[in-house]
């Protein structure tokens, strides 16, 4: 098992560092109390490289993996989704709320924004269930793997749009994607597959062409409410989600009746058991891979338990961290081989 660290959101919008010590053991450890975290992103060349997304103090910059923190722009600015570019690592992308969308090329000192974002037809649709006053925001951006100007943005709620030159163009809604985007992501090292998993559509959809079109997949899905998704970096074609019956129930602690599933190829979807909880009572906000270690799967529940599989899911084992909670979103440091 490579996994040495997760960094956890906490429902405070701190941050939570569990960490496995050379003897094995797992210490907690609270960070972040003067900043409210919305989001986190890893640097693809560093895992001791965080970045942190904040409620109206714009983003923050971690070099120690996750111990201290320091500014980094965007000041006055909600950032709600931030996006380290896998091929260019010095470009990174940022979405706020309002849904606006920014770009810096050298590591987050200076930012620009996108403004053809803001020209995309039908925004005017866009709006946030989720809390007062509804406005949308962007919720995930997923950069390609192999070419740095592809790249896509997924709206709570109302869209997923795409870009080809480095976000100077966008098109409207790609037909077949998930409106109500709760996370979307490439694959590790495979640019024609994409992954989302969503409130919208059946839960979960897929594309197999760098995001140019879009499919559902809904078959074996008896949950409808998608939250987080992940994908085998050895192989593209499996991948996973984690659905609830709606949100009234998901984003509540102990009614959440989530279940981890997992696509293989064109096969239905299969609800993974193998020593999990059936169901589990609290919404699986994280389903993270490690691009080192085909097959192995982590799930964060959102009442802080870390679950681990060796074999693609077909066995889990809980292990020995409990943090203090998993507010939609967890990072995981590995051990680099």
């Amino acid at each position: 098992m490579n996994a040495r660290a997760f960094l956890a959101i906490l429902g405070t919008g701190g941050i939570e560092r569990g960490e496995r010590a050379a003897q094995g053991e797992w210490n907690t450890e609270r960070l972040i109390r003067e900043y409210e975290v919305a989001c986190l992103a890893l640097d693809p060349d560093d895992p001791n490289v965080v970045y942190a997304g904040t409620k109206g103090r714009g983003i923050i910059r971690s070099d120690d993996g996750g111990r201290t923190w320091q500014p980094l722009g965007m000041e006055g600015h909600t950032v709600k989704a931030i996006s380290v570019s896998p091929a260019q690592a010095d470009r990174i992308f940022a979405g706020t709320r309002p849904a606006y969308l920014f770009m810096s090329d050298d590591k987050g000192h200076t930012w620009r924004e996108l403004e053809a974002f803001r020209k995309i037809r039908g925004r005017w649709f866009w709006f946030s269930p989720a809390d007062s006053p509804w406005t949308a925001y962007v919720q995930a951006i997923a950069v390609s793997p192999s070419d740095p100007n592809v790249l896509l943005a997924g709206i709570e709620l109302g869209a997923v749009v795409r870009s080809t030159d480095g976000g100077r163009t966008w098109s409207n809604h790609l037909r077949g994607s998930l409106r109500d985007c709760h996370s979307m992501r490439f694959h590790h090292s495979d640019g024609r597959w994409v992954y989302e998993a969503g409130g919208s559509g059946g839960g979960a959809a897929v594309s197999r062409d760098g995001g140019a079109t879009w499919a559902k997949r809904t078959r074996g899905l008896d949950r409808s409410y998608g939250w987080a998704c992940a994908a085998d970096p050895g192989r593209p074609e499996v991948w996973y989600a984690s659905l609830a019956p709606g949100p009234g129930k998901a984003h509540v602690n102990g009614k959440a009746l989530a279940y981890i599933y997992r696509a293989d190829g064109g096969a239905a979807w299969k609800r993974l058991s193998g020593g999990l909880p059936q169901p589990l009572t609290s919404m699986p906000y994280a389903l993270l891979t490690d691009p080192d270690a085909p097959g192995h799967l982590y799930a964060g529940i959102g009442d802080g338990q870390v679950w681990h599989s060796p074999d693609y899911g077909e066995s889990f084992q809980r292990l020995p961290v409990q943090l203090s909670g998993i507010h939609r979103s967890m990072v995981m440091l590995t051990e680099r081989t």
